[in-house]
């Protein structure tokens, strides 16, 4: 089961890689190794106690998270260590149970600054961002936060919303519109916080901010441009009279592309909005026939809301022919190891792994085509 129905991880890592033996300390002679036949059929049937199937897929995820915890104990990882893992993975089982319960809803996360105030044109813009959002039926992820991010909840309202929050000395409440709310959940590490906030939403929108918001926007960026992260529509939108995103596009064009340090078609990955209502639109839009990606294999598999005219399949083919490694492109049912989402018609090809935002012109022009 899939903790979102709308959005895959494009390339997830490998669940059982081993580096190799010299990289790692030797396991002492006297001790069993934890992957022991005895010990290994005691970890299944502790799964069968408590009503999983070790035989399945996902039962064998929790037998190798089982075991990497308990090979901690050769590995004499010092307490700081264990701390840090434990805490991380019960800070993950406790956030995706929470999104877990609504898992059929749109969400966008926002990002921006914690300082700005109420009267600022950047709150007002994205109050009215979180507002149009909720009123489309999606909901809201921020970290919870003054600024931008109590503004996102205003306009969504405290039942559209969800608080990804982060201890900190300086920061120590969530703000009113969210306190209290079981969609509220609070993190220790920024690593576990990122995660959620990126995992979980299907849309991205950027305001103007500090330090944390350029992390967030460039780690989002990073992630999508580097096929680790599923493609998703990434808004950038600041109040009437602002220039923040001009400048920092200007930055990006005049500086990282015009060296070479990214690709021209790197450009398409992000938009900035001219208002709330039209990145609103713009967010809607990529979603108009594109539903989801994944990988199977090397073949890229675009899920469709409708199926596309045999004619504008062959001059997709054709635009971008630089993304196909072999073969071409087909419109097809899903793949015999797919089990969701069945029913609705696949754009595939075997994919170069590379020009991300290459793909993302791709869905562009894929929600241009009218259903066959």
């Amino acid at each position: 089961m899939h903790s979102d129905p709308h959005r895959q991880e494009l390339d997830p890592q490998a669940t059982s890689a081993t580096p190799a033996a010299q990289d790692v300390p030797p396991e002492l002679p006297a001790q069993r190794r934890v992957d022991h036949p005895e010990i290994v059929e005691r970890l299944n049937q502790t799964i069968r106690e408590v009503g999983g199937d070790p035989g399945a897929f996902e039962g064998r995820l929790v037998r190798e998270l089982l075991i990497a915890g308990l090979k901690l104990i050769p590995d004499g990882r010092d307490t700081g260590e264990l701390k840090l893992i434990t805490a991380a993975v019960k800070e993950l089982r406790y956030a995706y149970r929470v999104f877990g319960q609504y898992r059929d809803r749109y969400k966008v996360s926002i990002f921006g600054s914690a300082r700005t105030p109420p009267e600022h044109p950047d709150y007002i813009c994205a109050r009215e961002y979180g507002r149009l959002m909720a009123e489309a039926g999606w909901m809201v992820i921020t970290g919870a936060g003054d600024g931008i991010m109590k503004a996102g909840h205003e306009g969504p309202g405290r039942e559209a919303s969800f608080g990804v929050a982060i201890r900190l000395p300086f920061e120590t409440t969530a703000n009113e519109v969210i306190a209290g709310d079981e969609k509220l959940i609070h993190f220790r590490y920024f690593f576990t916080r990122k995660l959620m906030f990126l995992s979980q939403a299907d849309a991205v929108a950027l305001f103007p901010g500090g330090f944390g918001t350029m992390d967030e926007a460039y780690e989002t960026l990073t992630l999508v441009q580097t096929g680790k992260a599923s493609m998703i529509p990434i808004v950038m939108l600041e109040g009437e009279g602002s220039v923040y995103w001009q400048q920092w596009d200007a930055f990006v064009r005049d500086h990282l592309l015009a060296r070479g340090l990214i690709s021209p078609e790197d450009l398409s990955l992000y938009h900035i909005a001219a208002s709330p209502r039209e990145a609103v639109e713009h967010v809607q839009r990529f979603y108009r026939n594109y539903h989801s990606s994944r990988y199977v294999g090397d073949d890229l598999v675009i899920r469709l809301r409708h199926r596309l005219r045999d004619r504008d399949v062959e001059c997709l083919q054709e635009e971008f022919s630089d993304l196909i490694r072999e073969g071409g492109m087909t419109q097809r049912g899903p793949y015999e190891v797919e089990d969701d989402w069945l029913d609705l018609p696949r754009l595939a090809f075997t994919h170069t792994r590379h020009k991300y935002g290459r793909v993302r012109q791709l869905i562009d022009r894929i929600n241009e085509c009218d259903p066959a």
